[in-house]
């Protein structure tokens, strides 16, 4: 594996940054920078191994080859695992969490600066960010976090049992990519520097979420024409409701995995119950012990936003058409048609949402359903699915930080979808407002969204030229 020395070696350098004290922080703006830059280097030692590697078809995924491409994985991500989380403080979240539910406190409605926890408090919790809000983990998060926090080294076994789901994730990944005849595909994302920064290095739980939907589809794929097709249904469905409760975004994949089976009726009943047999018990569970809604989802639904690619400029131009009091004038306008009080519901409510960013938001929603739809009529495979699922609930989303991208990532790599890929390597520059003071927009939002979106362009081009050429052909032929 030579093509992999240079990745290896960036990761070593960042390693080395980190062990000596030069890692990103708020108040060291060049040191961050550094950080970044080499980061970057490493998308660069990326790309060129994936050319390198060649066109690896399927007689040539041998199984050492195989098991060389996860040597390879395992090595970068234990390069990543001693790394502190300054990119990102989400680490000390989950861990605060997990400590509040191994108490038996409800971290669903006890926020970290509720009186009731004030004996929990040390420096765990001077480190947590967004005190004033409770948790919006589901369960399974919850409990991997609990787990960890019962352990003496809390960081240190949270880290090691995700960089464990992880490269079996990465394991699944490459059988699908053997399966469709390349295992290139399943490189990008194995051994993809933001996938290892963010899971091994900074902990998102993301990557438990993504490895469990590449679970799932893995189950799909197998399962068609195997004599054990019943229970990989199943399997399948209870995959893909872990899925949700280490996170929430596999919601949006799972009626279209189920609409690539439901041809074979049995099939798709055994995924349904699958999947109803976990979300239904745990999704009531919650709702009862915490009185309703988790408190801290609505907070997330309506504060939350950052690097939203459709939501930033759109909110902006709201603004400056003053489209937030044409809406206002709505408002009023019905409301003297039907009667009532400014300061009564539901007047009082709908006034106060007559703000650009909650326009916009309710705007992106809609575009996002009929995305969906669309999708849904397409009816793609289980890869298809969930590349349209996923690539739906980012484009619309509000908020789109750099380890977002990694429940997209799996489905990028094996389609072969480059501005994807390239947004990978963008995406870190996010950071840079953060760490070294930088405005993010429009700059930063620039230089995170452009290339992509430019590449984007050029392949759309490409491929409708070579649709052309091929009709062309085929019409002399004819």
């Amino acid at each position: 594996m030579a093509a992999a020395w240079p990745l290896l070696a960036c990761f070593g350098g960042l390693l080395l940054l980190d062990r000596t004290g030069l890692r990103p922080a708020a108040d060291a703006p060049w040191t961050s920078v550094l950080f970044l830059a080499v980061l970057l280097l490493a998308f660069g030692a990326l790309f060129w191994a994936l050319k390198r590697f060649g066109p690896a078809r399927r007689e040539e995924a041998s199984e050492p080859r195989i098991v060389g491409i996860l040597v390879v994985a395992l090595l970068l991500r234990l390069l990543a695992l001693p790394l502190a989380p300054s990119l990102s403080d989400d680490v000390h979240r989950y861990l605060w969490d997990g400590r509040v539910a191994a108490s038996g406190a409800n971290p669903y409605r006890l926020t970290p600066n509720d009186p009731g926890l004030t004996t929990q408090r040390d420096d765990l919790w001077q480190r947590t960010a967004h005190r004033d809000v409770a948790t919006v983990y589901p369960p399974l998060a919850l409990s991997l976090f609990a787990a960890a926090s019962a352990t003496p080294q809390p960081l240190t076994a949270y880290k090691l049992t995700l960089v464990a789901a992880d490269l079996i994730g990465c394991a699944l990944l490459l059988g699908l990519a053997r399966r469709r005849g390349s295992i290139v595909g399943a490189l990008a994302y194995a051994w993809n520097p933001l996938v290892v920064i963010e899971g091994a290095g900074m902990g998102h739980v993301d990557v438990l979420g993504a490895s469990l939907v590449i679970a799932c589809v893995y189950l799909i794929a197998v399962g068609r024409g195997s004599p054990t097709r019943s229970g990989r249904s199943l399997a399948a469905g209870a995959v893909a409701a872990l899925g949700v409760l280490a996170k929430l975004v596999p919601l949006a994949a799972i009626p279209l995995w189920w609409r690539t089976i439901r041809r074979d009726r049995p099939q798709g009943l055994l995924f349904a119950l699958g999947a109803a047999c976990l979300l239904v018990p745990t999704a009531a569970a919650v709702l009862i012990w915490t009185g309703g809604v988790p408190p801290g989802l609505a907070v997330y639904a309506l504060r939350w936003e950052y690097n939203g690619p459709l939501y930033e400029p759109l909110w902006r131009l709201l603004d400056v058409l003053q489209l937030d009091r044409v809406a206002a004038g709505l408002v009023h306008a019905v409301r003297l048609v039907f009667g009532g009080e400014i300061d009564a519901p539901p007047w009082r409510t709908l006034y106060a949402h007559t703000y650009p960013q909650f326009l916009a938001r309710t705007l992106l929603l809609a575009v996002a359903g009929v995305a969906w739809f669309r999708v849904w009529r397409q009816r793609p495979g289980p890869t298809g699915a969930a590349f349209g699922a996923f690539g739906v609930v980012l484009l619309a989303s509000p908020t789109l930080y750099p380890w977002y991208l990694i429940w997209i990532l799996p489905w990028a790599a094996l389609l072969g979808v480059r501005s994807v890929l390239l947004l990978s390597a963008t995406l870190p520059l996010a950071y840079l407002p953060a760490l070294a003071g930088v405005d993010y927009f429009p700059w930063v939002y620039a230089a995170v969204w452009l290339p992509p979106v430019l590449l984007f362009m050029i392949d759309r081009r490409r491929a409708g030229a070579a649709i052309d050429k091929v009709s062309g052909s085929g019409a002399e032929a004819g």
